[in-house]
Protein backbone atom coordinates (compact mmCIF):
# COMPACT_ATOMS: atom_id res chain seq x y z
CA UNK A 1 0.00 0.00 0.00
CA UNK A 2 1.15 3.52 -0.64
CA UNK A 3 1.12 6.24 2.03
CA UNK A 4 -2.38 7.46 1.12
CA UNK A 5 -3.76 3.92 1.30
CA UNK A 6 -2.01 3.34 4.65
CA UNK A 7 -3.46 6.58 6.03
CA UNK A 8 -6.95 5.45 5.00
CA UNK A 9 -6.33 1.98 6.45
CA UNK A 10 -5.16 3.53 9.73
CA UNK A 11 -8.27 5.70 10.01
CA UNK A 12 -10.51 2.74 9.21
CA UNK A 13 -8.71 0.67 11.85
CA UNK A 14 -9.16 3.36 14.51
CA UNK A 15 -12.87 3.63 13.65
CA UNK A 16 -13.19 -0.15 14.09
CA UNK A 17 -11.23 0.08 17.36
CA UNK A 18 -13.61 2.74 18.64
CA UNK A 19 -16.56 0.50 17.73
CA UNK A 20 -15.00 -2.43 19.61
CA UNK A 21 -14.12 -0.17 22.56
CA UNK A 22 -17.75 0.91 22.86
CA UNK A 23 -19.26 -2.55 22.34
CA UNK A 24 -16.70 -4.86 23.99
CA UNK A 25 -18.12 -7.41 21.56
CA UNK A 26 -15.87 -10.39 20.84
CA UNK A 27 -16.44 -10.28 17.09
CA UNK A 28 -15.66 -6.53 16.96
CA UNK A 29 -12.42 -7.13 18.89
CA UNK A 30 -11.38 -10.13 16.76
CA UNK A 31 -11.97 -8.15 13.57
CA UNK A 32 -9.16 -5.76 14.57
CA UNK A 33 -6.30 -8.26 14.80
CA UNK A 34 -4.64 -10.98 12.80
CA UNK A 35 -4.95 -14.47 14.30
CA UNK A 36 -1.36 -14.20 15.57
CA UNK A 37 -1.59 -10.52 16.54
CA UNK A 38 0.12 -9.04 19.60
CA UNK A 39 -1.45 -6.39 21.84
CA UNK A 40 0.67 -4.52 24.37
CA UNK A 41 -1.18 -2.35 26.87
CA UNK A 42 2.13 -0.62 27.58
CA UNK A 43 5.50 -0.81 25.85
CA UNK A 44 7.34 -2.99 28.36
CA UNK A 45 4.55 -5.44 29.20
CA UNK A 46 4.25 -8.92 27.76
CA UNK A 47 1.72 -8.81 24.92
CA UNK A 48 -1.55 -10.61 24.69
CA UNK A 49 -0.69 -12.97 21.81
CA UNK A 50 -3.26 -14.32 19.41
CA UNK A 51 -6.89 -13.42 18.87
CA UNK A 52 -8.18 -15.51 21.80
CA UNK A 53 -5.77 -13.91 24.29
CA UNK A 54 -6.50 -10.43 22.94
CA UNK A 55 -10.25 -10.93 23.43
CA UNK A 56 -9.75 -12.23 26.99
CA UNK A 57 -7.37 -9.39 27.88
CA UNK A 58 -9.57 -6.74 26.31
CA UNK A 59 -12.77 -7.91 28.00
CA UNK A 60 -11.06 -8.23 31.39
CA UNK A 61 -9.96 -4.57 31.12
CA UNK A 62 -13.10 -3.28 29.39
CA UNK A 63 -14.26 0.30 29.83
CA UNK A 64 -17.93 1.05 30.17
CA UNK A 65 -19.55 2.63 27.12
CA UNK A 66 -20.01 6.39 27.50
CA UNK A 67 -17.44 6.43 30.35
CA UNK A 68 -14.87 8.17 28.17
CA UNK A 69 -14.28 10.38 25.17
CA UNK A 70 -11.56 9.80 22.60
CA UNK A 71 -10.07 12.02 19.93
CA UNK A 72 -7.06 11.35 17.73
CA UNK A 73 -4.86 12.41 14.86
CA UNK A 74 -2.85 10.25 12.52
CA UNK A 75 0.67 11.22 13.60
CA UNK A 76 2.57 9.31 10.95
CA UNK A 77 3.00 6.41 8.57
CA UNK A 78 6.20 4.43 8.05
CA UNK A 79 5.65 1.53 5.68
CA UNK A 80 3.09 -0.73 7.36
CA UNK A 81 3.53 0.99 10.74
CA UNK A 82 1.16 3.78 11.70
CA UNK A 83 1.27 6.16 14.65
CA UNK A 84 -1.86 7.49 16.30
CA UNK A 85 -1.74 10.39 18.76
CA UNK A 86 -4.83 10.30 20.92
CA UNK A 87 -6.49 11.79 23.94
CA UNK A 88 -8.75 9.79 26.22
CA UNK A 89 -10.75 11.51 28.94
CA UNK A 90 -12.58 9.32 31.45
CA UNK A 91 -15.59 10.75 33.25
CA UNK A 92 -15.41 11.57 36.94
CA UNK A 93 -16.90 9.02 39.32
CA UNK A 94 -17.91 9.21 42.98
CA UNK A 95 -14.48 7.88 43.97
CA UNK A 96 -12.23 9.40 41.32
CA UNK A 97 -11.83 12.68 39.50
CA UNK A 98 -11.78 12.97 35.72
CA UNK A 99 -8.79 11.17 34.17
CA UNK A 100 -7.15 12.70 31.12
CA UNK A 101 -4.61 10.67 29.12
CA UNK A 102 -2.46 11.38 26.09
CA UNK A 103 -1.88 8.28 24.03
CA UNK A 104 0.53 7.18 21.36
CA UNK A 105 -0.45 4.01 19.54
CA UNK A 106 2.08 2.19 17.39
CA UNK A 107 0.28 -0.21 15.07
CA UNK A 108 1.69 -2.59 12.46
CA UNK A 109 -1.05 -3.23 9.92
CA UNK A 110 -1.30 -6.34 7.78
CA UNK A 111 -2.22 -5.94 4.08
CA UNK A 112 -5.85 -6.74 4.94
CA UNK A 113 -6.03 -3.79 7.36
CA UNK A 114 -5.95 -5.80 10.59
CA UNK A 115 -3.26 -5.18 13.19
CA UNK A 116 -0.36 -7.59 13.53
CA UNK A 117 0.94 -5.60 16.47
CA UNK A 118 -0.46 -2.86 18.70
CA UNK A 119 1.45 -1.05 21.44
CA UNK A 120 0.00 1.71 23.56
CA UNK A 121 2.06 4.40 25.24
CA UNK A 122 0.09 6.66 27.59
CA UNK A 123 0.61 9.41 30.12
CA UNK A 124 -1.92 10.69 32.60
CA UNK A 125 -2.29 14.43 32.87
CA UNK A 126 -1.43 15.72 36.33
CA UNK A 127 -2.42 19.24 37.31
Amino acid sequence: MDRTDMSAAARAWVAAYEKAWASNDESDIRALFTDDGAYRTEPWSAPWRGADAIVVGWVSHADEPDDYSFTYDLAGVDGERVFIEGRTVYSATDSESERDYRNLWVIDLAPDGRARSFTEWYMRRRD
